[in-house]
């Protein structure tokens, strides 16, 4: 009897879902920001308005250009229009560039992720990445993966068609496409919706119809557009509407149906870990798996590991197995390295607090409450906590009680990395095409450095300054590596690698005499600290392919632990520069390397993973 109920109920299911005629408004890359994105999608809002056969409204990503307070409310007030539900997520520019580490975003839109049903189908769309400082292919974030879970294993039919959307197209462009599309997989799923590319394209995604849509800028067109979606017996079509003009065309059309053949995943391609076999000698020994994504690095203290993840909380590891010790919640996402001094750990939180705990237990001790949300790591000297944020100010404050030392505020744009304590000086960059030097005793600005470029992705605020010998010297998406005079802010030298490009990842070796700097072809290039000009001591071609991973390389025992954006950990030989092993602990943006001793290092990477490695004989 419960067979033939549920025979029924599926059957009815198949037939509505079949049968059933709705429209749909699908969006995406609205980019406001940008010239005329506003006006664009005013026009937009106001034709979707006027269409009384359109339902609902899904944008697939990329809503604002830089995630700014100003662009994601500038967007609300002109989707607020919409007299129709509006489905939303994120894209790459609402999170890589966000001053608030995203948090605008949830504010004004919500959880940037949703399901919903409609006329039989289910709908569910998901954020994607990268966040902040991890510049990589996109990736869907732990926490949603599993919520991903929660809703495809609640459905009351598993055979409910499903439409799957997410801004970045379902292939090797987003680092972690295998994780949705392994649980897509084995309910109904029939189409995905994308963005990201900006034009209307027919994709297969493994076996199903994928469809990317126009941006809605104009951009050298006449005018700004959309798609109109119809589904309609057993059929999805798309028509690209374009609001000023009051023009449409049918451009793609899909059928709708369940796609039996493609359950068995085992026959596309996944993330190999067949480079590990190379290297027998180096074994994961144990592998903490978090609920949320892990935005930035880690901090020691004795024998804890010290971290932090999307979900807020800051928490530590034992350092011999990963068993969590203690935990500590904040009320919002994390992006900040905690940092420890004795006893004290501090880190930052998009709920616009610096906390102090002590590192022993958890237990809180202090915080100090700014006037935005921090996304920057804090550097602790001589008892005094260093620390940017996101409301042009940065701060000196007492390790003991959280108290303002001094508090400078001609910050142009945001801080979102470490800052480097070096020969009395506190040095730093900003998204406002800044660098700064600050006297750490007064907080008076010693010198500034402006990039003149005016090009706000070239400014040196995603890499850790590194300094030696009176010199400091940056890298930056410009593909330029500067020196300066650690106390005039003179312009040593400032020069492109030839024939190869530098991006933010960098380190000072132990000895002070070379500076490690990763290019864009996945090459390590060693430069003296001591020549007049960049002179390159040796580089190897580790192979890593495009690679901009923005993680610091560090050395540790002779060796140099040089991070990807695909979860591969190579290390390096520092005095002969040849490759001693490579081992793969994910498919993930590396956030962090950590050695504890001469055979073992810690690895966290931005899918919530923390793996402890050991060299083996």
């Amino acid at each position: 009897m419960k067979t033939t109920t549920f025979f029924v109920i599926s059957l009815f299911i198949g037939i509505a879902a079949f049968s059933q005629t709705f429209k749909f408004a699908f969006l995406s890359d609205t980019h406001i920001g940008v010239k005329h994105a506003d006006e664009d999608l005013r026009y937009t809002v106001s034709d979707i308005n006027a269409d009384t056969s359109l339902k609902f409204i899904i944008i697939t990503g990329d809503i604002t250009e830089l995630g700014t307070d100003e662009e994601m409310l500038l967007a609300k007030n002109i989707l607020s229009k919409l007299k129709k539900p509006l489905y939303i997520q994120t894209g790459n520019h609402d999170g890589n560039w966000s001053p608030t580490g995203g948090r605008i975003f949830n504010q004004v839109f919500g959880a940037g992720r949703f399901a919903f049903q409609y006329d039989g189908y289910l709908f569910i769309g998901t954020n994607s990445g990268p966040f902040m400082h991890h510049k990589a292919p996109g990736q869907v974030p732990r926490e949603d993966i599993l919520w991903m879970d929660s809703v495809l294993n609640n459905q009351i039919d598993k055979n409910i068609p499903v439409v799957y959307t997410n801004h970045y197209p379902q292939d090797s462009s987003q680092r972690n496409w295998f994780e949705a599309m392994d649980r897509l997989k084995k309910k109904n799923v029939q189409l995905m919706l994308v963005g990201h590319g900006h034009l209307n394209t027919k994709f297969i995604f493994e076996g199903i119809p994928g469809i990317m849509g126009r941006s809605n800028l104009r951009a050298i067109d006449s005018a700004s557009g959309y798609n109109v979606v119809t589904f309609r017996n057993g059929t999805a079509t798309f028509e690209e509407r374009k609001p000023l003009l009051h023009t449409s065309h049918q451009w793609a059309e899909v059928e709708l149906y369940q796609h039996d053949f493609i359950r068995d995943t085992a026959k596309y391609t996944r993330p190999s870990y067949v480079i590990n076999s190379s290297f027998p000698n180096i074994k994961a020994v144990w592998q903490f798996e978090d609920k949320f994504d892990i935005g930035a690095g880690m901090a020691t203290y004795k024998n804890l590991l010290i971290a932090t993840n999307t979900g807020g909380a800051i928490f530590a590891l034992d350092a011999k197995d990963g068993k969590r010790n203690w935990s500590f919640q904040t009320g919002g996402k994390i992006y900040s390295t905690p940092c420890v001094s004795n006893h004290y750990v501090v880190v930052a939180s998009t709920d616009s607090n610096v906390y102090c705990l002590d590192a022993k237990n958890g237990k809180f001790i202090w915080k100090y409450k700014l006037m935005k949300p921090a996304v920057a790591s804090p550097t602790i000297s001589n008892n005094v906590v260093y620390i940017g944020s996101s409301d042009g100010h940065f701060r000196a404050l007492y390790l003991a009680n959280g108290k303002v030392k001094w508090d400078f505020n001609e910050v142009k744009d945001f801080v979102m990395t470490q800052p480097l304590v070096y020969a009395g000086k506190i040095f730093f960059g900003s998204w406002g095409n800044e660098f700064y030097s600050i006297n750490a005793s007064t907080g008076k600005l010693s010198w500034k450095w402006i990039d003149t470029s005016n090009n706000r992705m070239f400014s040196p605020a995603g890499c850790r300054p590194v300094a030696t010998k009176g010199k400091v010297f940056i890298i930056a998406p410009d593909q330029y590596m500067t020196a300066f005079d650690a106390s005039t802010g003179k312009v040593l030298w400032r020069t492109k690698m030839p024939n190869v490009r530098v991006r933010e990842s960098m380190g000072l070796s132990a000895d002070s005499l070379l500076i490690f700097v990763k290019t864009t072809d996945g090459r390590l290039s060693c430069i003296s600290t001591t020549a007049n000009e960049m002179q390159s001591v040796y580089s190897i071609n580790l192979q890593l392919g495009y690679d901009i991973c923005g993680t610091s390389i560090v050395e540790s025992h002779e060796t140099v632990y040089v991070p990807s954006s695909t979860g591969v950990l190579n290390a390096v030989d520092k005095q002969t520069g040849k490759l001693m092993w490579k081992h793969k602990v994910c498919h993930s943006n590396i956030c962090s390397v950590t050695p504890i001793s001469a055979n073992k290092v810690i690895v966290s990477t931005v899918d919530g993973k923390i793996t402890c490695l050991q060299l083996g004989k």
